[in-house]
């Protein structure tokens, strides 16, 4: 599957009237573009689930609301009690990464988070909203007492661990997608190759499987493997000592 290329070339230099053209301010096109794709994608099923919610009677409405209270128990069985912020971040995490994740069963669209940049944006996203909160529940003595717990000369290694969450959440979530993109690139690579190929994977259905399997199933578990990491630290930084020790 080709890259969608739009106004020429694959990539942006919206530095280059000012002089600068390293490859480190390139944005790529197809991952803006798919990502908007996406965006929209998710724009048009939060107009569906309104639409839905206003039918009393209408298998739409207990979808939708089986979703949302999935979520909202996750977080509340993780946390301990019910957070509307909290749930409200993690179903708009979720909801995010697993359309970026299986937008590629449209024609001609890419997985925006087989780029490693966009999965290092949502690393950080979730890492910071996690330290954000983390400050409010403890405050921001209490919290920086934590990187000198139980000696002061632990505080590098502490640093290194909360940062080390970030590259953990974001390579496992790149990788496995990317690796599923790969995959999937080879076996289209392969049918172009012969209409014989073509056909044998339609009426046999392995069209269907590889894209169940590589596209939807994965697409799903990363998306719940990132959001359950995500839930997880964040229990982690709002318990207290004594909670911390119970879960430990």
């Amino acid at each position: 599957m080709k890259d969608i290329e739009l106004l020429g070339g694959k990539q942006w230099q919206p530095l280059q009237p000012f002089g600068i053209s390293h490859p480190f301010f390139a944005i790529d096109k197809s991952t803006v573009i798919n990502t908007w794709i996406a965006l929209g994608a998710l724009f048009i099923l939060i107009i569906l689930a309104r639409f839905f919610l206003r039918r009393r009677l209408s298998t739409g409405r207990y979808i939708v609301l089986s979703y949302v209270r999935s979520f909202i128990d996750l977080v509340s069985q993780s946390l301990g009690y019910f957070s509307y912020g909290h749930s409200v971040f993690v179903v708009a995490l979720f909801s995010f990464i697993i359309l970026c994740n299986c937008i590629a069963i449209l024609p001609w669209v890419e997985e925006p988070t087989k780029e490693l940049n966009t999965t290092f944006a949502l690393g950080l996203i979730a890492f910071f909203y996690i330290q954000i909160y983390a400050i409010r529940a403890h405050g921001f003595f209490g919290y920086l007492k934590e990187y000198f717990t139980p000696f002061f000369f632990m505080f590098p290694l502490h640093v290194i661990g909360k940062l080390s969450t970030i590259i953990s959440m974001s390579f496992r979530l790149f990788g496995n997608i990317f690796g599923s993109a790969t995959i999937m690139h080879i076996y289209h690579a392969l049918l172009a190759g012969s209409p014989w190929f073509q056909i044998a994977g339609l009426l046999s259905g392995l069209n269907i499987l590889m894209v169940s399997f590589f596209i939807i199933f994965e697409g799903c578990l990363q998306a719940f493997v990132f959001t359950m990491l995500t839930v997880t630290y964040l229990a982690i930084a709002l318990a207290h000592d004594d909670q911390i020790g119970e879960m430990t």
